[in-house]
């Protein structure tokens, strides 16, 4: 079997993941596992598939004109990483321009790769402002030690006004 990893990008509606399966299926491939959202009226998602070798090419073809996807982007997917020790990263604080850029650079100066990252911003109860929060599984090279990620990531809260929490995951 082959992988590939699809993007999938479209405007919402009922029954576009369903469409998506449905292609998928009747191509022989096999839905592996997958990270979907909607966001803003728009349908956003991450799908690997194992496929035949044989019908990987047609699998595509049928892809790329399933109707109503803005963007179909087929790859595959490259070597994995070497093994790395995980973090859960938290951070909260006003919302303002420039927390996801400081945040992530921090990190990836220090070589951590950002696993998966969710973020959301909302009305601030008492202050009436908008509160951001970011959630982040990261992967620290091996010899890093959590205390370093911790420190960067201290450094740049008090200029970026974010509270960020640091857990070692098993």
């Amino acid at each position: 079997m082959t992988t590939l990893v699809l993007t999938v990008v479209g405007v919402d509606r009922a029954g576009i993941v369903s469409a998506v399966a449905e292609v998928i299926s009747a191509h022989g491939g096999n839905w592996e596992n997958s990270e979907l959202a909607e966001l803003a009226g728009t349908f956003a998602g991450v799908i690997q598939v194992d496929v035949a070798p044989s019908r990987a090419d047609e699998l595509r073809d049928a892809l790329s004109v399933l109707e109503g996807l803005a963007s179909i982007v087929v790859v595959t997917p490259g070597r994995s990483l070497e093994p790395r020790s995980e973090l859960a990263v938290r951070v909260m604080g006003n919302d303002r321009v420039g927390i996801v850029r400081e945040v992530t650079s921090a990190l990836g100066e220090r070589g951590v790769n950002v696993v998966r990252m969710t973020t959301q911003t909302q009305d601030a109860a008492m202050s009436g402002g908008r509160l951001f929060q970011a959630e982040i599984v990261a992967a620290v090279p091996a010899g890093t030690p959590a205390t370093e990620i911790v420190a960067a990531l201290e450094s740049i809260a008090a200029d970026i006004q974010v509270e960020a929490t640091v857990v070692q995951r098993e």
